[in-house]
């Protein structure tokens, strides 16, 4: 701390602050036009300027560090002079129609003008330099007015230190000077990721969104797109949502959203909503009462009972939706066949990690990726499909992290990584045990951690032998160099942290992969320290949570195991019936019975395997083969088609109840407006068929009387109350209420019973469908920044749909050129399960013999070309690697 004189008054501040910035603190203000918090200061508005006892002249606040002893006057005649005419050139070029701006009353230009004060008389003789400008209403959220822009660079900043992206920037010079796109190209035509980040900073009405309705009231709740979790406040007008933005106190955000986040709430309101319960009937569906619904629900599951039926349970929905609906099929229904969509992403994380470290979960927090030292990256394109995280990995490599990334393809985190390593799809375990032959050959090791806190390592060091460099680089087609570089980097530049997705997850040997990632993290003792650890980034907002909450077959909430007699009778000790002591079958094994007539009835909430699940087309033909289906959700997605009775739900903004993110947060969840018509909430919906069905224990009132039961069954839980967590989430495990939760996970010992991590030898295993001579390509999948999922919500939010409105096959343009293809033109891509017709792009992204597809669009069920091969352990199917060719159409 220093003392500084601020106009006649001593402050004790903190002795990194600037003199703005110690003057806001102790409510001093000086008028700036280009200061933003989040930004470093760049001082080009000059309107900040201030004196200096014993210098001369003036200085700017903004870029000044106090001093002991400092004496500052923030008024004088000169700086009083210096602010006039500064905003006055800045008036000159600005229009001055403020009631029409959307800014007004709450615009920066305002606010300093009304305090340094503008003369009519002087500004008559000052010549406007600017010529009107048209505005830039290409993007489909906001609009650029360069008639309303004064310069002050906050979006240019914004756009770099923030993003990353640098999309906006100055262009041209002099008095032509304006903010530009590359090539002053429109916005909608740029790198622009449409974020929004640059219009909540700009001080005046330059940028402004395009949704004018201002919100009668805000409510706190969480994301319901990808894992992240960021907290934001949802802009209610009537019963509608009209705007969103980011929680400035959150930890997990600090107040950013992406574009999905900021913008893609519209769905909630869409006039596609289901409303009321559908009966198929003759073949079409009729409108018909709760109680109508209900009942025939309730009739039919009565002679489906025991391993006749199947629940699939939704990463998409609340904790307390998820307790019930798999507390419906165990207790109602007598079976543990209950699994939801993690079984399409992250079984292996479930099952991998839980046999290396204990634990099947992300072991470090979101906001450490900022300060971490390395950052490795391996299948995870982070940027698109967790962007809020991908700020946090550019913030630190500005602070001088070094970023390895390991990804088929040239990910846009690439421009920030000091290594990409460009691996082939399937080869992950030889490029990671090729890393760590390295770095056990060159004894970077950290042997004391090994030592005390790891168990069966001789036996690995032994498998590392089958990968020296020159195999790990024949096979992986990654130079043994960069290898090497790779290697010691996340070895020796510590703290070291690991993420990792869908990249190393969808395969046919994907538990393996898992097993590979722990190795080197406790190889090189990157585990249970702060800014390091293994972390798997989870796709949904609420897949961690619903894995918790035990949607899945072989364990009760808690991942206790429904094998273990003392864990079952504790069940039926709590819930009062006798339950199935055996495993049930997973998401992708459920299909295959029912199409062998072993499953007769399938209850679906907030899914849509008919694009989602890999080899789509036996998806459907299982489907057909069903006696009765229910499907619960939002809208009339292309499974639903399929149901004898849909239930109308309730979207997030319409609940009350809490999401878990990738970091173990347990964060709450609020209800904004009212669902439309008679849609309900999950968690009732479950218990009114559960007591039709004459079972006791759903006789809750609230979501908060289900978070009273969950406290009492699941350990990891226990400390969990809404009270608790009003303000801010608390990470699992937290036992009891005085229990502050856990930041990370085994800082002392692993979540296993002795203890020890546990090192696993590991051997290449080939991929089940590689391509040949009939089917030339590897295709694999990936995600856009724009969508989620199946895109049941994004493509019904109309500028998300203008941004991104339609699938394409990225090929390379060798490729391209030996099958003699366009950029643009429709093809067909087959694989030995079935084909679609997509558009080319043709791209530098992706290798020489690698194609890559999305699965947002039902136009192209991308899911009908993938196989189904399962890996052994995670039964998870292998949607990331398989053969295709490429024909073109016909003219």
């Amino acid at each position: 701390m220093v003392n500084v004189n601020i106009d006649g008054k001593i402050f004790a501040v903190n002795k990194d602050l600037t003199i703005l910035e110690a003057a806001i603190e102790n409510n001093i203000y000086i008028p700036t036009l280009c200061h933003h918090p989040d930004l470093i200061p760049s001082g080009n508005c000059r309107m900040c300027m201030v004196e200096i006892e014993g210098r001369r002249g003036q200085i700017i606040a903004c870029k000044t560090p106090v001093e002991e002893g400092m004496v500052v006057r923030t008024e004088s005649q000169d700086i009083s002079l210096i602010r006039q005419t500064t905003l006055e050139l800045i008036h000159v070029n600005h229009t001055q129609d403020c009631t029409n701006c959307l800014k007004n009353s709450t615009c920066q230009l305002q606010e300093v003008t009304a305090y340094v004060g503008v003369n009519e008389e002087r500004l008559k003789r000052l010549r406007r330099t600017k010529q009107k400008i048209e505005k830039d209403e290409s993007n489909p959220f906001f609009t650029l007015d360069h008639d309303k822009c004064i310069m002050c660079g906050i979006c240019v900043r914004t756009c770099d230190e923030v993003q990353g992206v640098n999309a906006l920037d100055y262009g041209y010079r002099g008095f032509d000077t304006i903010i530009s796109t590359f090539g002053n190209r429109p916005i909608k035509e740029s790198e622009c990721e449409s974020c929004g980040e640059c219009v909540v900073r700009c001080p005046v009405g330059a940028l402004s969104f395009k949704e004018t309705r201002k919100p009668t009231t805000e409510v706190k709740t969480v994301c319901t797109y990808c894992g992240v979790g960021c907290n934001m406040y949802l802009g209610v007008r009537g019963n509608e949502i009209v705007s969103a933005r980011g929680d400035r106190d959150s930890i997990v955000n600090k107040g950013r959203l992406c574009v999905k986040g900021r913008f893609g709430y519209s769905f909630v309101n869409h006039p596609d909503r289901l409303s009321k319960p559908l009966i198929k009937k003759n073949g079409a569906f009729v409108e018909a009462s709760w109680d109508e619904a209900l009942d025939l629900v309730a009739n039919k599951f009565k002679n489906a009972k025991g391993n006749k039926f199947a629940g699939l349970s939704s990463a998409k929905i609340p904790n307390e939706d998820n307790y019930v609906i798999q507390k419906f099929a165990r207790a109602a229904m007598g079976t543990n066949n209950i699994d939801h969509c993690a079984r399409l992403c992250h079984a292996p994380t479930v099952s991998g990690l839980a046999q290396s470290f204990g634990s099947g979960a992300m072991t470090n927090s979101i906001d450490e990726f900022k300060n971490v030292s390395t950052l490795f990256s391996i299948g995870s394109n982070t940027t698109a499909a967790h962007p809020i995280i991908g700020l946090h990995i550019k913030e630190a490599k500005r602070k001088g992290a070094k970023i390895i990334v390991a990804n088929p393809k040239e990910i846009d985190l690439c421009r920030f990584a000091d290594v990409h390593l460009q691996q082939k799809p399937g080869t992950d375990v030889v490029l990671l045990m090729g890393m760590m032959k390295v770095i056990v050959d060159e004894k970077l090791e950290d042997t004391e951690f090994i030592k005390s806190r790891c168990e069966d390592y001789d036996h690995f060091v032994e498998s590392l032998n089958d990968f020296d460099l020159e195999t790990t680089e024949k096979i992986t087609g990654v130079p043994k160099e960069k290898i090497q570089e790779a290697a010691r980097i996340y070895a020796t530049n510590k703290p070291s942290s690991l993420v990792y997705a869908m990249g190393i997850t969808q395969h046919s040997h994907g538990t393996d992969n898992v097993l590979a990632v722990s190795n080197i993290a406790m190889l090189t003792g990157n585990i249970g320290k702060e800014n390091a650890g293994v972390n798997p980034l989870r796709g949904q907002n609420n897949v961690q949570g619903a894995c918790d909450l035990g949607a899945l077959p072989n364990v009760y909430p808690g991942y206790q195991k429904v094998t273990i007699p003392e864990v079952q009778e504790k069940f039926e000790k709590h819930w009062g019936v006798k339950l199935d002591p055996n495993n049930g079958i997973t998401h992708t094994e459920i299909f295959d019975q029912i199409e062998k007539g072993q499953i007769k009835a399938l209850y679906q909430v907030g899914e849509n395997p008919i694009l989602s699940e890999a080899d789509a087309n036996h998806v459907k033909r299982a489907l057909k083969n069903l006696d009765f289906f229910v499907v619960q959700d939002i809208f009339m997605t292309e499974t639903a088609k399929y149901a004898d009775v849909i239930l109308p739900a309730t979207s997030f903004a319409e609940k009350n109840g809490t999401f878990t993110n990738t970091e173990r947060r347990v964060q709450r969840v609020r209800k904004a407006i009212d669902a439309p018509g008679d849609a309900k909430d999950d968690w009732w919906i479950a218990c009114e068929i559960a007591k039709r069905l004459g079972v006791k224990g759903f006789d809750f009132s609230s979501t908060e009387d289900i978070m009273d039961e969950i406290n009492k069954v699941s350990p990891i839980y226990g400390g969990i109350k809404f009270d608790r967590i009003e303000e801010e989430g608390i990470q699992w495990p937290c036992p009891d209420e005085n229990h502050p939760g856990t930041k990370i996970l085994h800082t002392e010992k692993f979540s296993k019973e002795n203890g020890l991590g546990k090192f696993f030898p590991l051997a290449y295993k080939v991929s089940i469908e590689l391509p040949d001579s009939e089917y030339p390509l590897l295709l694999t999948t990936d995600r856009s920044l724009y969508h989620y999922h199946t895109s049941t919500m994004t493509r019904r939010v109309k500028g998300l749909e203008i941004l991104d409105g339609e699938e394409f096959l990225k090929v390379n343009s060798e490729d391209a050129q030996k099958m003699n293809i366009k950029n643009g033109e429709y093809v067909t891509v087959r694989s030995r399960r079935g084909d679609v017709k997509v558009k080319v792009q043709i791209t530098h992204i992706v290798p020489k013999g690698v194609a890559s597809l999305t699965f947002h669009f039902h136009e192209t069920p991308t899911n009908e070309l993938t196989i189904c091969a399962l890996d052994p352990v995670a039964k998870i199917p292998e949607t990331k690697v398989c053969a295709i060719k490429v024909e073109k159409m016909d003219s």
